[in-house]
């Protein structure tokens, strides 16, 4: 049996693209509601250093923050893409996006490391309320190579949060301290609220909607878990964000206190390998026309990891350039491993997509949360920890979709 995603999905389980009500605006509000993760994650990591002495806290209580946002992410996707599936797209993100806003306020107020924690993992509930929505919306109206060409172009757009994020957060810092950089974050998240109340559509009609309540749930998710090629490209994109994760929450410390460079060399390094990710994100858009979503994902992997392990050797060697030059190259790959993994994962649960999406962002933040400790327990003055769990992921994830993601004939 092939393992190329058909190119749409037959009428009965999507809105038709004559009646979807798509366009930039639909796009740019989607991508504003993924880039909530992003924004939450990386805006403050130039912060991390004058953090740990302002809270007096060690570099492994401030990553615990960056642990428990992820980890809240997970609950708020668990949560709400059943909801989703029952009570229509818009409702929940509606009441996340104001949530989000009023906990990141808390986020702002917090006095110590563990009460920081804490608030961030509730504000990463409510952030991740609308990271399920917008991939459910998107499965809604697209199937199989349609919907990794959208989820490819939703890159473009939250790809412009980690681009810019540490360089506003380096911004915001010249004018106050680490708590201005999360009222910054609550008046986006107030932003977002006021543009998804006017303009994000409900894609999801009433006659589609689940009416199992928490046993049709359960069932389903019970279904997801069962389905051997779903949870293989969910795992995937789980270990494959693992190893991101281990870049975002060690690179402040790696290239700032290891290598020595400022926080403003620092913001531009992460914005230029986020840069090739956006990048790599629209060239899988083009590749998709010539190509399967599983090549082009299978192929990118392998890419990441011979540019993990040449990671791993600029750890070793102790060099600035040897490190950041795979860094570049591994960065830039997920750029096309997550729109094909999203959209091959999701590809066959049209009648379940928020919970299918639930369930998939749920791993994926999971599996991301173990890196931060794993980078922060690794000590402090090398480059070597987040090296290994990066190069870990890597080859985690090549393994997933290599061994479970074959359908059967």
């Amino acid at each position: 049996m092939s393992n190329a995603a058909p190119a749409a999905a037959r009428p009965t389980d999507r809105t038709t693209a004559s009646t979807a009500p798509t366009g930039v605006t639909l796009l740019l509000l989607l991508g504003g509601l993924t880039a909530v993760g992003p924004l939450s994650l990386d805006m403050y990591l130039p912060a991390f250093p004058a953090m740990t002495r302002d809270l007096g806290a060690d570099q492994a209580g401030i990553q615990l923050s960056l642990t428990t946002y992820l980890i809240g992410l997970a609950f708020g996707q668990l949560v709400t893409g059943p909801l989703s599936d029952r009570w229509g797209r818009r409702l929940p993100v509606l009441v996340g996006l104001v949530a989000y806003t009023v906990l990141t306020l808390a986020c702002a107020a917090a006095p110590n490391a563990p009460l920081l924690a804490v608030a961030r993992f509730a504000q990463g509930m409510a952030g991740g309320m609308g990271v399920v929505v917008a991939r459910a919306v998107v499965r809604d109206l697209y199937a199989g190579r349609a919907a990794a060409k959208y989820f490819s172009r939703l890159i473009l757009v939250f790809g412009v949060a980690p681009v810019a994020a540490p360089g506003a957060g380096s911004l915001v810092l010249r004018f106050g301290s680490w708590r201005a950089v999360f009222l910054v974050l609550a008046v986006i998240g107030a932003m977002l609220a006021v543009a998804a109340a006017l303009r994000l559509p409900e894609t999801l009609p009433a006659e589609r909607r689940s009416t199992g309540g928490l046993r049709g749930t359960v069932r389903t998710m019970r279904s997801l878990l069962a389905d051997r090629v779903y949870l293989g490209y969910a795992l995937t994109q789980g270990f494959a964000f693992a190893g991101l994760f281990a870049y975002i929450s060690g690179s402040s410390f790696v290239f700032q206190d290891v290598f020595g460079v400022s926080m403003v060399v620092y913001s531009v390094i992460f914005g230029v390998n986020a840069l090739a990710l956006v990048a790599l994100g629209q060239a899988n858009a083009r590749l998709l026309d010539r190509f399967s979503p599983r090549r082009l994902l299978v192929t990118m992997l392998v890419v990441g990891l011979v540019a993990a392990a040449g990671v791993l050797t600029g750890a070793l060697a102790g060099s600035l350039v040897v490190t950041a030059v795979p860094l570049f190259v591994f960065v830039g790959s997920i750029g096309m491993v997550m729109p094909n993994s999203t959209a091959l994962a999701l590809d066959a649960h049209a009648r379940h997509a928020g919970t299918a999406a639930a369930l998939m962002g749920g791993i994926q933040s999971v599996v991301g949360a173990l890196a931060a400790p794993l980078v922060g327990l690794g000590g402090e003055g090398s480059a070597l920890p987040m090296a290994v769990v990066l190069a870990g992921g890597s080859l985690l994830s090549l393994t997933a979709v290599l061994t479970m993601t074959r359908r059967r004939a």
